[in-house]
C-alpha cells in the first residue's frame, strides 16, 4: 500500500473538522489519516448526525480511513472547542497538528500533507505574534529560504499544457503573500521576483510535469506602470528581473497589466500567472473557481496542499459547509506526490 496522506483538521472552532467528517462519511478519504483531537471529532460527528467511526491511529503502523471510518493521528485540544467560538488557548494545538504532519512527511511516513483552514488571528492572540499563515510557517518549519503560494482551479489541476483552456482554468502564484498592502511595494525586489520565478518554474516541472513552463507576470501598478508615469517598480525592479530570467532560459511574459492579463487572449498557452500580491491574483482565481480550487505550497521538501477558503466560523457546526475544495486538495496531493516521485525526464 502507498504511503498515506495526512490531513490536518485545522481550527477546531471552524469548518475543518466537519469537512473531514463529511468526506469520511462519503468514503472520500481513501489512503488518508486525519490529524486532530479524536474526542472533538466524535463530538462533532454526533452533533452533525454523521455516522463515522473515529479510530485512533496505531503508532508505527498508520492504518487509513475507509467509508464511514476516520483514522486519526491524535493531538489533544488544550481546552474544549465549540463550533464558531474561537479560543486562543487552542493555538498551540493547531500548530502541533501541523508539526506532526511535517515530521511524518520528512520521516517518510506520509506521502503528503493536506491542511484544513486555520485562523491566523486566534493563533496570534494565542501567543504566536509573528504567525502570518500556513505558507510562511511551513517555510520556517522545513528550513527553506523561500516558498511560493500557488492556487489552481480544479480544471487547471487536470489540464495538460496541450489542453489548457484559458481564463477559467487558472494557476496563479504570488510574489508576496500575507502582507498589508502598504508594505507590498517595498517587498517587490529584484532578488525576490527572480527567486519566486525560479521556484515556480522548477516546481511546475517537478510537481506538475510541465517540461518548459510558460509564465505570465503581472505588473504591480495600474497599466503596469504606464512607462513610469504610474509608478517605477516595473522599470526599476520587475523588468530587469524578468530580463535576467529570460537570459537564463525561462519562458517569461510581462510585466503585463493585471486588469487585462486575466483574459483568454493573454492566458492562451500560459501555464501559470505570477501576481505581485495576494488579492491581485486570487480575487480573479476565486471568482473563476471558488470551492473548486486548491492551494499548493511550492519550494518545500514535501508536498502540501490546502483548501481555497477560510474557517467559515458562521457555518461551523451546522453541516452546510461545502467539502469540495478539501476533496480537490486531497486528490491533488495524491497526484503531486506521485508526480514528484517520478524522474523529471520521464514527465
Amino acid at each position: 500500500m502507498s504511503l498515506p496522506l495526512l490531513l490536518t483538521t485545522g481550527e477546531p472552532a471552524g469548518i475543518g473538522p466537519e469537512l473531514t467528517l463529511m468526506l469520511a462519511a462519503r468514503g472520500q478519504l481513501a489512503n488518508t489519516v486525519a490529524v486532530g483531537d479524536p474526542h472533538m471529532l466524535r463530538q462533532r460527528a454526533e452533533r452533525l448526525g454523521l455516522t463515522v467511526a473515529v479510530v485512533e491511529a496505531t503508532p508505527g503502523s498508520l492504518d487509513v480511513s475507509s467509508p464511514g471510518r476516520l483514522v486519526v493521528w491524535p493531538a489533544v485540544l488544550r481546552e474544549p472547542a465549540a463550533p464558531g467560538v474561537l479560543n486562543p488557548a487552542n493555538a498551540s494545538y493547531v500548530l502541533e497538528t501541523l508539526q506532526i504532519a511535517v515530521d511524518a512527511c520528512q520521516a517518510g511516513q506520509a506521502a503528503a500533507m493536506v491542511t484544513a483552514p486555520l485562523h491566523k488571528g486566534v493563533i496570534i492572540e494565542g501567543g504566536y505574534p509573528h504567525f502570518t499563515g500556513h505558507t510562511e510557517w511551513l517555510r520556517d518549519a522545513c528550513g527553506v529560504d523561500e516558498v511560493v503560494m500557488l492556487l489552481a482551479t480544479d480544471a487547471a489541476l487536470h489540464a495538460s499544457a496541450e489542453s489548457w483552456q484559458g481564463s477559467r482554468d487558472l494557476r496563479v502564484a504570488l510574489v508576496t503573500t500575507h502582507l498589508p498592502l502598504r508594505e507590498v511595494a517595498d517587498a517587490i525586489t529584484f532578488e525576490r521576483v527572480t527567486r519566486i520565478c525560479r521556484l515556480l518554474a522548477a516546481d511546475l516541472q517537478r510537481q506538475f510535469g510541465i517540461p518548459a513552463p510558460r509564465i505570465a507576470v503581472c505588473g504591480l501598478n495600474p497599466h503596469a506602470g504606464e512607462d513610469g508615469h504610474l509608478g517605477r517598480e516595473e522599470l526599476d525592479v520587475i523588468i530587469p528581473a524578468l530580463n535576467a530570467l529570460r537570459a537564463e532560459g525561462l519562458d517569461i511574459q510581462g510585466p503585463l497589466p493585471a486588469d487585462t492579463l486575466f483574459t483568454p487572449r493573454h492566458l492562451a498557452g500560459v501555464d501559470a500567472v505570477l501576481a505581485m500580491y495576494h488579492d491581485q491574483g486570487l480575487a480573479v482565481l476565486k471568482y473563476a473557481g471558488f470551492g473548486q480550487a486548491a492551494n499548493i505550497t511550492l519550494g518545500l521538501p514535501l508536498v502540501r496542499t490546502s483548501v481555497d477558503h477560510g474557517t467559515a466560523l458562521d457555518l461551523a457546526g451546522r453541516g452546510i459547509a461545502d467539502p469540495n475544495s478539501l476533496g480537490v486538495a486531497l486528490a491533488l496531493a495524491q497526484r503531486l506526490a506521485a508526480q514528484r516521485a517520478r524522474p523529471l525526464a520521464a514527465s
